[in-house]
């Protein structure tokens, strides 16, 4: 049997398996969208974003941060911007133990609570986060759709 899953603070080192994962989850290759977000995290707060390994392979990921005095909120938070394990890994706990991790981490940097959005479409997201104790929030995400020439494709 395998070990079972080690949690631990990313590192540049895990670029390439979080592009993997990434692909195996949505089917595209895009590894200039993974380096930067993890050079801007790494630059942060390394200790906030969370990978988990499993016999020495990242099989999972989670990029998270602690922000005070966003969006009107003058309270420290946490937010969970992108996660995701490697489906041949799902089903382990994995991505709970990320996120108890994570969350852990924000509350010894002073935390209060803990924030992300997700797709109104993504119910296996949705899912997952309210398993973790996630609530509906009073904050509603708007958007404004730009035309511009990476719009138009």
């Amino acid at each position: 049997m395998a070990e079972q899953a080690r949690i631990r603070s990313l590192s540049e080192l895990d670029v390439a398996r979080i592009i993997a994962i990434d692909e195996r989850l949505t089917g595209v290759y895009r590894p200039e969208v993974w380096e930067r977000r993890i050079v801007f995290y790494l630059r942060r707060d390394p200790d906030a974003s969370r990978v988990a390994e499993v016999d020495g392979k990242v099989v999972g990921f989670m990029l998270s941060d602690i922000r005070g005095g966003e969006f009107g909120l003058e309270e420290t938070s946490g937010w969970i911007e992108r996660f995701g394990v490697d489906p041949d890994y799902q089903g382990r706990s994995i991505g709970r133990r990320l996120f108890e991790s994570a969350v852990e981490h924000m509350k010894g940097q002073g935390a209060t609570a803990v924030r992300t959005l997700v797709d109104q479409k993504d119910s296996d997201l949705a899912s997952f986060l309210r398993a973790v104790g996630f609530q509906n929030s009073p904050l509603v995400a708007l958007e404004l759709k730009l035309d511009t020439p990476a719009a138009r494709g």
